[in-house]
């Protein structure tokens, strides 16, 4: 408007030209405004498999969706899924045992799509501990060795594939001591420094210890439990998912926008990664994090498997409900999406 003012004012007047002048502004004032991107918040942790949310942020996924993702750090499973059900956040990523305690609380949760990534939980042994396999761990309790110590979270995806892979292998939970914590970095922070022997965590921090410490993996989730079972996963309210679909749909579709470029180009990603400084490790360990992965980064979860993991939450105690996969899982959309 301020250019057309000083055509205005730079030409002699004319009943023409400024009739001209008047539908041309008119033209203006009709044109539609570029629609604005929507607002909403993504609750997090720090696994890999939470790559795709940030990469779909910083390279523009998101806003090609028509969304303005802010992302919100937590350190703590249980206070993201406390965000999401008082509504503090719009999705949520989080252990996929996490739905299940919302939703046996009564929280009308939805989960819908794997968060993007397998093979992400990793049992790593110290190496002076000389563990190499976890018929080494049995072979240390018979020999009436000092209880091993292990770093895992209570009642999470971490401690229950100890759980599962110990049964696997003939193993005694009971003859080991599980240190619980309840920050995902203290954990590293205490194998790191000698305190655990054996630490259950996720990539790339179990990565960071193989490449800088000398640590061995003993197992990962894509053999104790299956192929495609997840570390965590993508949640939202039902209202959300009934209410606005097509901001769920933008969103999952910014996350596969992200898993093309995680897949086809991993440098690309550590890339934006790093200047993002998501992750605290360096970009050559989150490189190998990503390209040892057991399969490419997708999004449609083993609900099976999932139910099996659940199923032993129940019997230790963890669960005290029943819900069941198939009461939460809403995977239409991402099905549809991710052909």
């Amino acid at each position: 408007m301020t250019a057309l003012r000083s055509v205005l004012r730079a030409r002699p007047f004319r009943a023409g030209s400024v009739a001209v002048a008047l539908a041309l502004a008119c033209l203006v004032a009709a044109a539609p405004a570029e629609a604005a991107l929507v607002k909403v918040k993504a609750g997090h942790l720090v696994a890999i498999d939470m790559a795709p949310l940030f990469v779909a942020k910083e390279s523009g996924c998101f806003e090609k969706e028509g969304l303005d993702v802010e992302t919100v750090f937590f350190a703590n499973p249980g206070d993201n899924n406390a965000a999401l059900a008082g509504g503090a956040i719009d999705f949520s990523t989080n252990p996929f045992t996490l739905p299940f305690f919302a939703a046996n609380s009564g929280v009308p949760i939805r989960v819908v799509a794997s968060a993007g990534g397998w093979g992400v939980i990793e049992v790593v042994a110290q190496k002076a501990s000389g563990l190499k396999t976890l018929d080494d761990v049995k072979d240390h309790i018979a020999a009436a060795k000092p209880k091993l110590k292990i770093a895992t979270l209570q009642g999470d995806t971490l401690e229950l594939i100890l759980t599962r892979a110990f049964a696997k292998a003939g193993i005694d939970p009971e003859a080991t001591e599980f240190v619980y914590f309840n920050d995902l970095l203290a954990m590293v922070e205490a194998f790191r420094a000698g305190q655990v022997d054996i630490l259950s965590h996720i990539k790339p921090y179990t990565t960071e210890m193989v490449a800088e410490e000398g640590a061995i993996v003993l197992t990962n989730d894509a053999e104790t439990w299956t192929r495609f079972s997840p570390n965590t996963v993508v949640s939202v309210l039902d209202k959300t998912l009934t209410e606005k679909p097509d901001v769920v749909k933008g969103y999952l579709s910014g996350l596969i926008c992200a898993a093309k470029i995680i897949n086809e180009t991993p440098e690309k990603a550590v890339e934006i990664l790093t200047k993002g400084r998501y992750f605290r490790v360096e970009p050559a360990v989150l490189l190998e994090a990503f390209k040892s992965a057991p399969a490419p980064v997708s999004f449609i979860p083993d609900v099976d498997s999932i139910q099996g993991v659940v199923t032993d939450l129940t019997k230790l105690g963890y669960v005290k409900g029943a819900t069941k996969a198939s009461d939460i899982f809403r995977l239409d959309m991402i099905t549809s999406l991710q052909k």
